[in-house]
């Protein structure tokens, strides 16, 4: 509710907050200021003199207007997205004062960098506002904004995101001279606030900086998880997890009206399945649910918006709003978990005893003592190894399988197809084996044509420059980050027909993969750092479908519509649908 108030408490505290903001004031001159009103009056936002002059007698008293405090909401909102409605909860003098003293700050070293960006031919790259660049452009679906973006500035554009330089790639051609052309230039990772806290000082692999470490873990992760052979040997433990599914799913539709929520099902057997590879055993019931809502914090987390990743020396900000508490808390609540699955496996190979297959922590254990290893794996580097496998082996299944489902019901034509092949092939079987997968090619390009529109995560993880480079006729400076739109690219009409279409056929009878070969599908990445587990989901990925569609005829719940299903992303860096599936489950 809107209403004036007095925040005398605060002035105390802060003493004369009022001409410390105006002394701080007189450091911006006002061609400066001048031009800050023009740039914010363009974007249909409060002008910087009308909130710093208006009310002033009311100020001087220590009240503030309505009208102050809701030009001071919405350029907080516009600028800051969720930091300004954090901001929001201190008093407007304070806040006025903070602003100040950020802009202060970020003012302070800008003239030697402007003087450097001068020399460097420009790429393309749409208006910003003073400081913070172009970060009030970005919405909190990314990919979507970034795509309007490249379609007014081109698919090659240079943001300003606070102070870091970012290159942003939407296009099959563009992506080919990052991910191949110039792979090892731009193969290192940037340092992220919130890899920095979860995966103790980016000691994982997906987001460690390129070196000697990265490649080191990822031959561990990729022979002693994601190899082929490997895969092969949890044959037993996916086919185990899928007739619990199958038994779950039936059982819950008895129990609902014949309702069942499907992405609750799918994110159990994701989870379950990858909980047995990794770990060697499924995880009591608490512990599941804990792990689930672990790793859809992560998604979220990894997400979200620091001030310290484009304003590093506003960390103290993201300290003071509570952002950095909120990382800590839930990466402590990691920290835990993971320690009792090492003290617990540790225990275990004390006493000679082993699961009916090495699991992944024991191998990894099991190398923390092997003399002959080139650097000693410690407790710290294991969890972040386990984290990256839990979580992100999870988060990735789960939404594709999500959103398999839920185009199949909105095109039922399509779904006809796929279960005519399915039951044609396994005819006679209780379950679609492994084995059959090779021959449903329909249900693979169903497949395909789900990860063009829908790839699990639609930004790639972001790169960063080792060195300066040049790409097309434009320099490129050492430690610029790169974000590759895989979404927009998988939307380009330069290589898709119809782009926007759900058609599997496109895939039928070409040699389109997803293993980095063509560089306008990239669901997974491409070069030294496409993502190494790839068949490791498809084989989740494809059992599950096929038997989902192989066992039961599927339908809406009376009084929902496909035209009426909302198919909006949910946040994070993996997008989900934004709700729930719920189906109704017809045994055949």
């Amino acid at each position: 509710m809107e209403e004036e108030f007095r925040d005398r408490e605060g002035d105390r505290e802060l003493g004369s907050c009022g001409s410390r903001g105006r002394e701080l004031g007189r450091v911006f001159s006002r061609s400066r200021k001048q031009h800050l009103t023009r740039l914010l009056k363009t974007r249909g936002m409060p002008s910087w003199n009308g909130i710093w002059a208006g009310n002033t007698k009311k100020r001087r008293n220590g009240a503030v207007s309505t009208v102050f405090q809701r030009d001071l909401r919405e350029l907080f909102g516009r600028i800051l997205g969720s930091v300004g409605q954090h901001m929001l909860v201190m008093g407007p003098t304070l806040l006025v004062a903070l602003l100040l003293i950020t802009m202060f700050v970020l003012l302070a070293g800008r003239s030697k960098r402007n003087s450097i960006s001068k020399k460097i031919p420009l790429l393309p790259s749409p208006p910003g506002l003073p400081l913070i660049g172009n970060l009030h452009q970005i919405s909190s679906l990314p990919h979507r904004s970034l795509f309007e973006l490249s379609k007014q500035h081109g698919p090659l554009m240079l943001l300003q995101l606070g102070s870091i330089s970012t290159l942003v790639v939407s296009s099959a051609s563009t992506a080919r001279e990052i991910m191949r052309t110039h792979d090892l230039v731009f193969a290192s990772r940037p340092s992220l606030k919130a890899a920095r806290i979860f995966l103790y000082n980016n000691n994982d692999m997906a987001l460690a900086a390129y070196g000697d470490y990265w490649r080191q873990t990822r031959k561990i992760c990729v022979t002693n998880l994601l190899s082929s052979k490997m895969i092969q040997s949890f044959s037993l433990v996916r086919m185990e997890e899928l007739s619990l599914m199958i038994e779950r799913i039936a059982r819950m539709a008895s129990a609902n009206n014949g309702v069942v929520c499907v992405s609750e099902i799918l994110n159990k057997l994701t989870s379950d399945v990858i909980c047995k590879s990794v770990l060697g055993s499924s995880l009591s019931e608490e512990r599941r649910k804990l792990l689930c809502e672990l790793i859809r914090m992560n998604s979220i987390l990894f997400g979200k918006f620091f001030l310290e990743d484009y304003f590093p020396r506003l960390r103290w900000l993201d300290v003071l709003f509570g952002l950095e508490g909120e990382l800590r808390r839930h990466s402590k609540k990691w920290d835990a978990l993971l320690g009792e699955f090492i003290e617990e496996h540790v225990s275990q190979l004390a006493e000679g005893e082993t699961t009916s297959s090495t699991c992944f922590i024991d191998v990894l254990l099991q190398l923390q003592k092997d003399s002959s290893m080139p650097f000693v794996l410690t407790n710290e580097q294991i969890k972040a190894l386990l984290l990256d496998m839990i979580s992100a082996g999870t988060d990735t299944s789960h939404a594709l399988l999500d959103w398999c489902m839920v185009e199949l019901i909105r095109n039922p034509i399509v779904m006809e197809k796929v279960q005519s092949e399915v039951r044609g092939i396994a005819h006679g079987e209780e379950k679609v084996r492994e084995e059959y997968l090779g021959k449903l090619s329909y249900m693979k390009a169903v497949i395909k044509e789900v990860l063009r529109l829908h790839p699990p995560a639609p930004l790639l993880l972001p790169r960063e420059s080792l060195q300066d480079c040049q790409i097309q006729e434009y320099n490129i400076s050492k430690k610029t980050r790169v974000l590759i739109n895989a979404w927009a690219i998988g939307r380009d009409e330069d290589y898709w027909k119809e782009p926007r279409e759900f058609k599997p056929e496109r895939f039928l009878g070409d040699n389109v993969d997803y293993k980095g070969n063509d560089f306008h599908y990239i669901p997974f990445g491409a070069g030294r750092r496409i993502c190494p587990g790839i068949e490791f989901a498809s084989s989740i990925v494809e059992l599950a479908l096929a038997n989902l569609l192989y066992c039961f005829n599927w339908k809406l719940p009376s009084g929902i519509s496909c035209d009426g299903m909302d198919m909006e992303d949910g946040p994070g860096i993996t997008t989900p649908r934004k709700e729930k599936l719920y189906l109704v489950p017809l045994a055949i």
